[in-house]
C-alpha cells in the first residue's frame, strides 16, 4: 500500500470506534448483524429479547460511526474435541460482518486482532469459526480443519427393507422436545468425546433447536426420533422435517430433511438412517452436514443411491498455543518432529520439538534444525488430522527442510477417521 493510500485509510477509519458493546447497544448491534447477512435491517423486538440470554460483556464487539454500528464481531467460550477425545478451550468466533458501505477500511482486522489477543491472554488453546467466504480468514492464521458433506438418498434405489430396520430388542420412538432437552445433552457428550472436531453444545443450543427459544419467525417444529438399545440406553437421536410434495399423478414425492442426527454406536446410526428411509411417502432423505467419510452411503445395500448434494470446508482452526494444542491430542505412531511455525501476528510462532507416541506426547521450544516450516494456518489445517503434509508440501504451503519429513509427519498427524464438526455456529 502506498503512503498516500495508507494516509487515506487512516483518515477514513479515525472516526470509527471499535469497542466492546454495552447491553444497551445490543439491539443496534443485532441490526447490523442482520444487515450484514442480508436479512434486512429491522430486528423484531421478540428476537432481541430471545437473544439477550446470549449477551456476554466484553465478547460482543462493534465498530461504531457515531451511534451507528457498521461492523460486528462476537466470540464465546467453546470446547473442541482434539484427536483422542480430549477437550481444549476455544475462542469461538461468530456474527462477523462489515457493512457494505464500510468495507476495505481494516475494521475486521481491528476486531479480529483485539479478540485473538484477548483469547491468548485468557489461555484459549485455539480459535474457531465457520467461514462464510473461503478467502477471508487465512490472513489471520486460520486454516480449514474439517469439511462437511450433505447427501441425498434416493429411497427407491437404496435397497433397504421398506418395512424398516430390524432392531433386535432395541426401539425407536417419536418423542417430544422436552424429552430431547432432557436426554439429548448426555448423548451428545458421549458422541463428541469420540469425534475429533466436535464442539460443545450449551443449554442455549438445546433450547433454540427444540423451539423453547425462538428467534426465527419461520420456525417449524421437527419430528424427533430416539433410539434406545435393548438395555434402554439412549444411543441415537434424529431431528427431521418432511416437506409436502406430490407428483402430478398424485403420487408422494416427499423429502425428509435431517436437521441433526447423532449416534454413539454404529447400530444406532444404521437403524436411524434405515428408519428415515422407511417412512411412508418419503422418497428422498437429505442428510445434515456430515463428516466427508460418513458411514451413510455404505449403510445402504446400494451405496450410489446416496449422492453428494453439497461439500464444503466447515470449521476453521487458528492455533493460539502450539504446545498445548499438540500435547492435547493423541498420536497413532511414534516419532519426533521439529516444526518451524511462522505467525505474522506473533501469537504462536516459534520452533517446536514434538515427541509423540501412542501413550502421550510432549511439545517444547527447541533450537534444533527444523524438519518442516509452515504458517500457523497450515498447522491449524493439520491439527485434527484431516490434511496430508505431503499434499501441502506439493502445493507449496509447507516447506520440507529435511527430505522425507512430510511422510514422517503424516504418519504421526493423520487419523484413521476424518474429523467432523457437527454444528454451525
Amino acid at each position: 500500500m502506498s503512503d498516500r493510500a495508507d494516509i487515506a485509510l487512516t483518515a477514513a477509519t479515525a472516526d470509527i470506534d471499535v469497542r466492546a458493546i454495552t447491553e444497551a447497544e445490543y439491539p443496534e448491534w443485532l441490526r447490523a448483524v442482520r444487515a450484514g447477512f442480508l436479512k434486512g435491517p429491522v430486528v423484531p423486538a421478540a428476537d432481541v429479547e430471545a437473544r439477550r440470554a446470549q449477551f456476554e460483556p466484553g465478547r460482543f464487539i462493534g465498530a461504531f460511526e457515531g451511534d451507528r454500528c457498521v461492523a460486528t464481531f462476537r466470540s464465546f467460550a467453546q470446547e473442541v474435541t482434539a484427536v483422542g477425545g480430549g477437550f481444549v478451550a476455544a475462542d469461538a468466533i461468530s456474527a462477523v460482518t462489515v457493512a457494505a458501505t464500510h468495507r476495505r477500511r481494516g475494521l475486521l482486522t481491528r476486531m479480529m486482532t483485539r479478540d485473538l489477543a484477548a483469547a491468548k491472554d485468557r489461555g484459549d488453546v485455539v480459535a474457531t469459526l465457520i467461514a462464510a467466504e473461503y478467502g477471508i480468514y487465512g490472513r489471520y492464521g486460520f486454516g480449514p480443519a474439517t469439511s462437511g458433506t450433505v447427501w441425498t438418498v434416493d429411497v427407491t434405489r437404496a435397497g433397504l427393507d421398506p418395512r424398516g430396520p430390524a432392531l433386535d430388542g432395541a426401539r425407536i420412538d417419536l418423542v417430544d422436545p422436552d424429552v430431547v432437552r432432557k436426554l439429548g445433552p448426555e448423548l451428545h457428550d458421549r458422541v463428541r468425546r469420540a469425534t475429533p472436531g466436535a464442539i460443545s453444545r450449551g443449554d442455549w443450543w438445546w433450547q433454540l433447536h427444540t423451539g423453547a427459544v425462538r428467534t426465527d419467525p419461520a420456525w417449524t417444529e421437527p419430528f424427533y426420533a430416539l433410539y434406545r438399545a435393548a438395555d434402554g440406553t439412549v444411543e441415537g437421536l434424529v431431528a427431521y422435517d418432511v416437506d409436502d410434495k406430490w407428483a402430478d399423478t398424485m403420487q408422494p414425492s416427499n423429502t425428509a430433511n435431517v436437521r441433526s442426527l447423532i449416534a454413539s454406536t454404529p447400530a444406532a446410526e444404521r437403524a436411524l438412517w434405515h428408519y428415515l428411509c422407511s417412512i411412508d411417502w418419503v422418497m428422498r432423505v437429505k442428510s445434515d452436514w456430515r463428516a466427508p467419510d460418513d458411514l451413510l452411503p455404505h449403510l445402504l445395500p446400494n451405496p450410489p443411491a446416496a449422492g453428494v448434494a453439497m461439500h464444503a470446508d466447515w470449521m476453521w482452526v487458528r492455533i493460539l498455543d502450539v504446545v498445548r494444542a499438540l500435547e492435547a491430542r493423541t498420536y497413532e505412531g511414534e516419532g519426533e518432529l521439529v516444526l518451524e511455525v511462522v505467525d505474522g501476528s506473533g501469537l504462536a510462532g516459534g520452533r517446536y520439538l514434538l515427541e509423540a507416541a501412542p501413550d502421550g506426547a510432549s511439545c517444547t521450544a527447541t533450537t534444533r534444525s527444523a524438519d518442516l516450516t509452515l504458517d500457523v494456518g497450515e498447522l491449524g489445517r493439520l491439527w485434527l488430522g484431516d490434511e496430508s503434509v505431503v499434499r501441502l508440501v506439493q502445493l507449496g504451503r509447507v516447506r520440507e527442510e529435511r527430505a522425507g519429513a512430510g511422510r514422517g509427519a503424516d504418519a504421526l498427524l493423520r487419523t484413521s477417521r476424518r474429523p467432523w464438526c457437527l454444528d454451525m455456529f
